[in-house]
């Protein structure tokens, strides 16, 4: 349920907290109330909101059985009951969609909306537990009794109590939404019981953390758990503190949305999660490439300094398509030779009439690699010879190196280096460079996706 007050109901109603009562006065409102409670409750349900006890809380309603059970209520006494429910989707709640502790309430004042919506205020009194369901059409009605608080009066109770006030004046130091009024009104109250449910209201809980607090009739254990919660709220506020802190001292040199990406960086390095999504992705990437191991070393290396770098830099850039060629080079993808003499034979006469001294010397080739490979020696060590071919244009010379390909089962780059005058085309530039890029050898190598292709270097006469 909504929050939202309108104006005029803040005026009257809620200029007196509840959380100025003194014990004596709290004790007497809820036994001369006790006395006028009655036998059944319509029954409100709650999507995230719990009402605790001395406390008024302002409720919209517009569900078809929560307007009903106001009506109800207010046509019998104002008595009203709250229950949260355990599911806060669910548009329709029934008895098992509830939860069966809750608060009894008095209705204060009914605003009414034009959208046919109302704004209830409501007291909250005494908790109670659902013993019966009498209806749920067309509103929830229980039979019910009341929870009294369990209170042992000893030292260990006043050290509970010292113990909670000092850690809720805390909070009320360090978080922008806890005035000091409120803690001027926790301060005056002396029933523990009372002062358990007021400093519960206060806190920003999870729904199903009031209904703990809720639940719990032993005073003891609810100031105890009360104090954990406040713990973990107080600790949350001080390492948003110490965050901003940090923040702040960058803020004279970079402008708004350096504040901001800073102030982000800080709450991820306190989460213990990366700064960059794309960072974990080059890492998986490295990983999965296969790098060797001196290169796989390297590209972490240049990892961790791009993790250090402001997207927005020209280095930045630069580092990242470095490791962006790293991780795309076939480093352990490799083709299958099918070193068949016979096969190769067949597809170089395919492809090529005449030319029987060249393509005996390329059949030669391929027996001599057919001969190491039958002696047991690895052919990923071998250096395999270069084959120049020389002839006019037209005689098939680019077209034999991609016969050669196909019968061996590589995959085949053509390079064409005629008009070249720059080592750095084929060699590649120096990486420091704004837009540089690797040679035409690596370039040839990242295309084919193998690491052993043939390569034909055309025109090589035209360097």
């Amino acid at each position: 349920m909504s929050l939202k007050v309108p104006e005029e109901i803040l005026l009257e109603e809620l200029q007196e907290p509840v959380l100025a009562a003194s014990a004596e006065e709290a004790g007497g409102q809820k036994r001369e109330k006790a006395s006028r409670f009655p036998e059944k409750l319509p029954i409100l349900p709650l999507r995230d909101s719990v009402v605790f006890p001395q406390s008024l809380v302002p409720l919209n309603v517009g569900r078809d059985g929560s307007l009903r059970a106001v009506e109800e209520a207010m046509a019998h006494g104002n008595w009203l009951g709250v229950l949260l429910q355990k599911d806060p989707a669910t548009e329709v709640p029934g008895p098992d969609d509830l939860y069966s502790v809750g608060t009894v309430c008095r209705i204060v004042r009914v605003l009414r909306y034009p959208n046919q919506t109302i704004m209830v205020l409501v007291q909250g009194l005494a908790r109670f537990h659902v013993t019966e369901y009498l209806q749920t059409e067309p509103y929830l009605l229980v039979r019910y009794k009341l929870l009294q608080p369990h209170v042992e009066h000893d030292v260990e109770l006043e050290a509970l109590i010292k113990n909670l006030t000092s850690r809720f004046q805390r909070l009320t130091m360090i978080s922008p939404n806890l005035s000091a009024e409120v803690w001027e009104g926790i301060r005056q109250i002396r029933d523990p019981d009372h002062l358990a449910d007021a400093v519960a209201a206060q806190l920003d809980l999870e729904s199903h953390e009031k209904q703990q607090l809720l639940e719990e009739t032993d005073v003891k254990k609810r100031l105890l758990l009360l104090t954990r919660f406040l713990e973990r709220e107080i600790e949350f506020h001080e390492l948003g503190t110490k965050i901003e802190s940090e923040v702040k001292g960058e803020l004279e040199r970079g402008m708004k949305e350096r504040y901001l990406r800073e102030k982000l960086e800080a709450i991820r390095r306190e989460l213990g999660e990366e700064e960059n999504p794309e960072i974990e992705e080059l890492r998986q990437k490295i990983e999965a490439a296969k790098m060797p191991p001196e290169v796989e070393k390297e590209a972490l290396r240049e990892l961790e300094r791009l993790a250090q770098m402001h997207p927005s830099s020209a280095e930045y850039t630069v580092s990242r398509t470095y490791l962006g060629w790293l991780v795309e080079l076939p480093w352990s993808k490799r083709t299958r030779d099918r070193l068949e003499i016979a096969r190769a034979r067949r597809i170089l006469d395919e492809d090529h009439y005449d030319l029987e001294k060249v393509k005996e010397r390329i059949l030669e080739y391929l027996a001599v690699l057919q001969l190491q490979a039958q002696q047991g020696r690895k052919r990923r060590k071998l250096r395999g010879p270069i084959l120049c071919f020389v002839g006019p244009p037209g005689v098939g010379k680019t077209s034999l190196g991609q016969s050669i390909a196909r019968a061996l089962g590589r995959k085949f780059v053509r390079i064409s280096l005629g008009g070249v005058r720059d080592e750095a085309e084929i060699r590649g530039h120096r990486r420091t460079y704004i837009g540089a890029l690797p040679g035409r050898i690596i370039q040839g190598l990242k295309r084919a996706g193998t690491k052993n292709p043939v390569f034909m270097l055309d025109e090589i006469d035209k360097l």
